[in-house]
C-alpha cells in the first residue's frame, strides 16, 4: 500500500489562495473570486490579480501608442515572489488612490 500523499494540483483556485495568504502576511488584504476556471484576486482600486493556466497576470500601466493595456506577469508556483511584486505595486496605487471619506474606516 503506498502511503505517499499526491501533490496538491494547483489549480487557479489553489493559486489564488496562496496568493491571498502571502499577500495577508505582508498585511494586504483581498478577496478571492472564482469562476470558469479562472480565479481574480482583488487587492485595491485598479489592481485585480488573474489566476490562469501557468500565470499570475496583473495590469501595470496603459500604452497610449498602441491603445492597450500593460501586464505583469508571473508563474503560479511562486506566489510568495508574486505576492512581493504585487505588494510594490500595490504601495504604488496606493499612494496615487486613497481612500474616499466615505470609506476610509473599511479597509487598512
Amino acid at each position: 500500500m503506498n502511503t505517499q500523499h499526491a501533490p496538491e494540483i494547483l489549480t487557479s483556485l489553489n493559486a489564488a489562495q496562496q496568493l491571498q495568504r502571502e499577500l495577508a502576511h505582508q498585511d494586504i488584504s483581498s478577496d478571492v473570486h472564482d469562476g470558469y476556471g479562472i480565479a481574480l484576486v482583488s487587492v485595491w482600486i485598479g489592481l485585480v490579480v488573474w489566476c490562469h493556466h501557468d500565470g499570475f497576470w496583473w495590469r501595470i500601466g496603459w500604452e497610449p501608442g498602441r491603445k492597450r493595456a500593460v501586464y505583469a506577469w508571473h508563474p503560479l508556483t511562486e506566489p510568495g515572489r508574486a505576492a512581493r511584486r504585487i505588494a510594490l505595486w500595490y504601495a504604488e496605487l496606493r499612494g496615487s488612490h486613497p481612500h474616499s471619506p466615505s470609506t476610509a474606516g473599511v479597509r487598512p
